[in-house]
């Protein structure tokens, strides 16, 4: 697993990522979190993919296709890239500038996951791509096992007929943890309470917005 060569912060603001698998847990940490930075910071939530890629013809083709072999993942992959990239340069960067702090639900880093969960691991161009992506305060990864993940996700109305391919969320979950580990994220199991997980979280953001803030003014 190759290290992203991302671009540093360099901005007033900080940048807090949150990626795994779906039914991690996430959401309700990223949620909370927004709560309570928001009672002494400016604080903007956001969204990787956007809307502009999820509701393409070519995402929902794929993603409602229980044949995901019809056809060829890099072109979806390619095009959430370009988003990502779109999506940092003309809105998260703007709110960096004005030195809020910027907390993305999923990033850069769920993209390479899926591409290499696929089977290609040796596509350079994502790492190329990267080059041009902000890289984090810090990346949160949030780690579970697969079937909890899926009962979670199950236990949702609107998503209890999804079609969910367990062998990929065997491998995102080996993606994902390797690439925490190559990137210097956090790797937190949600297996654990929600008032652990969450103290886990809220400590190191307040460590690095308290280590870092005087380096950005």
């Amino acid at each position: 697993m190759k290290k992203l060569d991302m671009k540093p912060n360099g901005t007033k603001g900080f940048l807090f990522t949150f990626c795994g698998l779906d039914g991690c847990g996430k959401t309700t940490m990223l949620t909370r979190l927004k709560s309570d930075l928001e009672k002494e910071h400016g604080v903007f939530l956001t969204k990787q993919p956007t809307n502009a890629v999820r509701t393409s013809d070519i995402f929902r083709t794929y993603m409602d296709c229980p044949d995901h072999d019809a056809y060829d993942y890099r072109s979806l992959s390619l095009l959430a890239a370009s988003d990502r990239l779109q999506h940092g340069s003309r809105v998260i960067e703007p709110r960096l500038n004005k030195g809020d702090i910027v907390i993305s639900d999923r990033y850069f880093y769920s993209c390479l996951a899926n591409l290499r969960a696929r089977g290609f691991e040796n596509d350079d161009w994502i790492y190329e791509i990267a080059r041009a992506v902000m890289k984090p305060d810090a990346a949160f990864f949030f780690d579970v096992p697969v079937e909890t993940a899926v009962k979670r996700v199950r236990s949702r109305a609107a998503e209890k007929n999804r079609y969910i391919d367990m062998d990929l969320q065997y491998r995102l979950r080996t993606e994902y943890i390797s690439i925490c580990k190559a990137n210097g994220g956090v790797l937190i199991s949600t297996e654990n309470s929600v008032e652990d997980c969450y103290n886990a979280v809220k400590k190191e953001v307040e460590r690095v917005i308290k280590n870092e803030t005087g380096k950005k003014d």
